[in-house]
C-alpha cells in the first residue's frame, strides 16, 4: 500500500467495493481499495448465492469473490489492509487516517457494509468461540453429530439452519414471532427438513456453560413467558446486522440505526464522499444491489474528479 495521493480510496473489500474498485481503475483513475478483514466481505461466509445472474444451480460465495476481486485488479486496482480511524474532509482532498498513517485522496467511496448484531444475552461474549457463533460456514464443521440452535427468522437465518443441517444431529431453529420472515422458497425448504425444529414464539433468555463451553439455552415463551432449557452444544446467532460506520458519526449524516443517508446516486452530504452497498439506506441489500451502487459511487466520484480538474 503505498502513502502516495490517489484519486479515489475505497473502502470495504466486499461485492460493492470491489465493483467500485473495478469501475474506478478502468476509468484510469489511480484507485486503492482497503479492507480491514478479509477480501470478499460477508460474501465469504456465504455458502451458496442462488441469485446471481448467469449461474444456474448457484455458485459459492467465495469463489464469486475470488473472481470478483481476480477481474478488478486486472485493471490496476491496488489493494491493502487496515482499518479507516477517520476521514478528514479538506475540501477539495481527504485524509484519511489508517492504523495511525495518513493517505490522500480526491474522493472516498464508503462500501464498509454491516456486522452481526449480538443477542446481548449474559454470558455470550465469553462464549464466541466456545459454543457461539456468528458464521455458519466458518464454524459449522466443528458441530457435527451434536444439537444446536439457530436464532432469527429471517433469510439468514434460515439459510444457516439448512446448511448446518450438514453436520448438527439436530437445529433448532428459534424465532421470537410464529411466523418466519425468510422468502418463501427457504420456508418450505426450512419446514420440510427432518433435521430442523421450530421453536416459535421464543427468545434467548440466558445461556449454560461449563469448562468446555457452552451446555444448553433457556427460552422464554413470548406469549406465556414461561422458559425452558434445550441442552445443546452450539448457538448461531442471526438477529440481523449492524451498519460499519462508527468512524463517520462526526463526518456524514447517519439516520437512527447508523446507516449512511445518501441518494440513489450514492451521494453524501460532503461532496467527494459517496456510499454503496449495505451501509447505507437502501430498500434491499443484495448482491446485485450492492455492485449497482459501487458502480454508481465509482462513476459519480469519477464526474467528481473531472470537475475538481476542470476547476482548476
Amino acid at each position: 500500500m503505498s502513502d502516495t495521493e490517489y484519486d479515489v480510496v475505497i473502502i470495504g473489500g466486499g461485492p460493492a467495493g470491489m465493483t467500485a474498485g473495478l469501475y474506478a481503475s478502468r476509468a484510469c483513475l489511480k484507485s486503492l481499495m482497503l479492507e480491514k478483514m478479509i477480501m470478499g466481505g460477508q460474501m465469504m461466509t456465504t455458502t451458496l448465492v442462488e441469485n446471481w445472474p448467469g449461474y444456474p444451480g448457484g455458485i459459492d460465495g467465495p469463489e464469486l469473490m475470488m473472481r470478483f476481486q481476480e477481474h478488478c485488479v486486472e485493471f490496476g486496482l491496488e489493494t491493502g489492509y487496515g482499518a479507516v480511524e477517520k476521514i478528514i474532509d479538506n475540501g477539495n482532498s481527504k485524509t484519511l487516517i489508517v492504523d495511525g498513517k495518513e493517505i490522500t485522496c480526491k474522493a472516498v467511496i464508503i462500501a464498509t457494509g454491516v456486522i452481526p448484531r449480538k443477542l446481548g444475552v449474559e454470558g455470550e461474549q465469553a462464549l464466541v468461540g466456545k459454543g457461539v457463533s456468528y458464521c455458519a460456514t466458518c464454524d459449522g464443521a466443528f458441530f457435527r453429530d451434536v444439537p444446536i440452535a439457530v436464532i432469527g427468522g429471517g433469510d439468514t437465518a434460515v439459510e444457516e439452519a439448512l446448511y448446518l443441517t450438514r453436520f448438527a444431529s439436530k437445529v433448532t431453529l428459534v424465532h421470537r414471532r410464529d411466523k418466519l420472515r425468510a422468502t418463501k422458497i427457504l420456508q418450505e425448504r426450512v419446514l420440510a427438513n427432518d433435521k430442523i425444529e421450530m421453536a416459535w414464539n421464543s427468545v434467548v433468555d440466558g445461556l449454560e456453560s461449563d469448562n468446555s463451553g457452552l451446555t444448553g439455552i433457556v427460552l422464554r415463551d413470548m406469549k406465556t413467558g414461561e422458559t425452558r432449557t434445550i441442552e445443546l452444544q452450539g448457538m448461531f446467532v442471526a438477529v440481523g446486522v449492524t451498519p460499519t460506520t462508527d468512524f463517520l458519526v462526526d463526518l456524514i449524516a447517519l439516520n437512527e440505526e447508523g446507516y449512511i443517508i445518501s441518494g440513489e446516486d450514492t451521494c453524501t452530504a460532503v461532496p467527494g464522499i459517496y456510499a454503496a452497498g449495505d451501509c447505507r439506506t437502501t430498500v434491499l441489500k443484495q448482491v446485485s444491489t450492492a455492485v449497482g451502487d459501487g458502480a454508481v459511487a465509482a462513476i459519480m466520484a469519477e464526474k467528481y474528479i473531472d470537475e475538481l480538474e476542470y476547476q482548476s
